[in-house]
């Protein structure tokens, strides 16, 4: 799968994954491959990128995910250290 991590300034991720977890308005969720299309609003939280060579979390203020024929991508208003 591909995911964006995107911000109003910057790319902040962008590569292959294995499974992603966002911070989901009901509640988080996980998006693994071949997941159904989905658009959902984010809280402010972490979004836990899994790749092959590990795991990298990313703590959003926000935003919305959209997850479209193995493509994801995250709109997020802002990435915070």
């Amino acid at each position: 799968m591909n995911l964006e991590i995107l911000t109003p300034d910057k790319k902040v991720f962008e590569g292959e994954v294995t499974a992603v977890t966002v911070p989901g308005t009901s509640g988080s969720f996980q998006i693994l491959k071949d997941h159904a299309p989905i658009i959902s609003t984010l809280e402010d939280g972490p979004v836990i990128v899994k790749e092959t060579a590990g795991e990298n979390i990313y703590n959003i203020k926000g935003g919305v995910v959209e997850v479209l024929d193995n493509k994801i991508i995250v709109l997020a208003e802002a990435v915070v250290a």
